[in-house]
């Protein structure tokens, strides 16, 4: 299978030629998915498909019909070699829908590529024609030797290859025997900081809580401003400030939490991840009640990792901390909707802002890091500090992506924290499962540290103004 992808800027259109060789039944499926991983909505891309076609090797017009909302049929008889073309509307300012502009083109796969029903396994090839006024083209595919051509081993890679192609400023740098680019949008301000320093030991803190990079080289596509960033296997999209003139330290810091975010997620969703994500089906929603795992767990992960790599301090980690504790506490939601049951009803909320939310839900990106944060502290506790939540996280890599190439299962994971932990981990699991009332200053006080209810630093209007204080902390260990 090989695409070629040509752009209408004036229009917002991209222009898509797809070659079929080889095909060996008398009509042929292709399938568009209709939501991208990560990102927690159903999106219908194929509404943005206008103009399909279909030709034999000697242009003739080939039947076809539609087959759902996301399925074409090609019937080609005793044809084995078919060209398929269509157009894609592309004005969506998102990380995970396309965008074509007279400056520029943002590529997500999911809402460009279409595969054949039940063979996303083929190997895939995608070459570029690029308007005169655009110069360089970022992502993490794999570069073949034919200018402005890469290369996917299968769909599911490809799907996962967002693409970024204009006029940003690259930076390509070596780390650790990688190869890393980073593509900015709006760079200036870029040289104030020492940015591509901070990533690099970033990274470094990573590999070393793992133990491994499961990648050959990787992509950091940085915009212009807007919001959300999403995560992929070898790369990142990710809107910014626009601007890298940071006014404050924290400013700096908040960014460098998200682009670590979206870097651990490598690992923790693309690699360590729940057994239902992956391989996707990407006809319809995915369920799992362990995204507070995927994604409470990589809100957490933001702040150790970055105060190993020395780039935060003690206070910030826990003024962090608190402001999340006082997010969750603060709200009547606590008390109507389990850490589980947020994973698992993700597609009912991921964009739903209604006036009631707040007295009846609660979001796994605020309280997965609280229990992420209590998960390392008791493990720490129940085994005087010599293992920790990290042991979990390489364990779930080693074992089941390395060793078994899958996900793990809700009960796999239970068991590994308490293999990890000596004892099974009771409380947290309730914690969880239920909407108990969390015994924070247990937990805090295993650590050196102190719940300070008085400390009047409340980020949620009308709430408590809970908070952790530092006496002894592991924090640096």
């Amino acid at each position: 299978m090989r695409y070629h992808l040509s752009f209408d800027p004036e229009e917002q259109y991209i222009h898509v030629s797809l070659s079929l060789s080889g095909l060996s039944e008398e009509a042929t499926i292709l399938r568009m998915p209709v939501w991208a991983p990560g990102y927690y909505i159903i999106l219908d891309y194929p509404k943005n498909v206008v103009d399909f076609e279909a030709f034999d090797p000697d242009g003739h017009p080939l039947i076809w019909e539609k087959s759902g909302k996301n399925g074409w049929v090609v019937h080609h008889g005793n044809c084995h070699d078919v060209t398929v073309s269509y157009r894609v509307y592309a004005n969506a300012h998102s990380v995970a829908e396309c965008m074509v502009t007279e400056e520029k083109a943002f590529i997500p796969g999911n809402g460009v590529y279409m595969h054949i029903e039940e063979k996303k396994n083929m190997p895939v090839t995608v070459h570029f024609t690029l308007p005169d006024t655009w110069k360089h083209i970022s992502t993490g595919l794999k570069r073949m030797e034919e200018t402005n051509t890469f290369y996917a081993a299968d769909f599911d890679l490809l799907y996962d290859s967002p693409v970024y192609i204009g006029n940003q400023t690259l930076i390509h740098f070596t780390h650790e025997g990688h190869e890393y680019e980073l593509a900015m949008e709006t760079p200036e301000g870029f040289e104030e900081q020492d940015f591509v320093g901070d990533l690099k030991k970033m990274i470094s803190s990573c590999t070393a809580l793992i133990g491994d990079v499961p990648y050959d080289n990787y992509c950091f596509i940085l915009m212009g401003r807007g919001g959300g960033g999403l995560e992929h296997f070898n790369s990142q999209a990710c809107f910014t400030y626009g601007t890298y003139h940071f006014t404050t330290r924290e400013m700096y810091n908040s960014f460098l939490s998200f682009i670590t975010h979206e870097y651990f997620h490598l690992y923790n969703v693309k690699t360590i991840r729940p057994i239902e994500l992956g391989p996707f089906d990407y006809d319809k929603e995915v369920f799992t009640p362990l995204l507070w795992i995927s994604e409470g767990f990589t809100v957490y992960y933001e702040l150790p990792i970055l105060l190993r790599a020395g780039i935060i301090n003690k206070d910030y980690f826990l003024k962090e901390m608190s402001a999340v504790i006082r997010k969750v506490e603060g709200k009547n939601g606590k008390n109507h909707m389990s850490l589980r049951q947020s994973s698992y009803d993700i597609w009912l909320n991921f964009f739903n802002n209604n006036a009631n939310g707040a007295d009846t839900r609660i979001s796994y990106y605020d309280k997965g890091p609280i229990i992420g944060l209590l998960m390392d502290i008791e493990i720490r506790q129940m085994t005087d500090n010599r293992r920790s939540l990290d042991d979990v996280m390489r364990a779930l890599y080693w074992q089941y992506y390395k060793e078994k190439d899958r996900g793990f299962t809700e009960e796999e994971f239970w068991q590994v924290c308490a293999e990890v932990a000596g004892q099974p981990l009771m409380e947290m699991r309730r914690y969880v499962d239920t909407t108990s009332a969390i015994d924070y200053a247990k937990y805090a006080a295993y650590a050196g540290l102190r719940i300070d209810d008085d400390w009047n630093l409340s980020v949620v209007e009308g709430c408590s103004g809970l908070a952790l204080r530092i006496r002894e902390s592991i924090l640096g260990k």
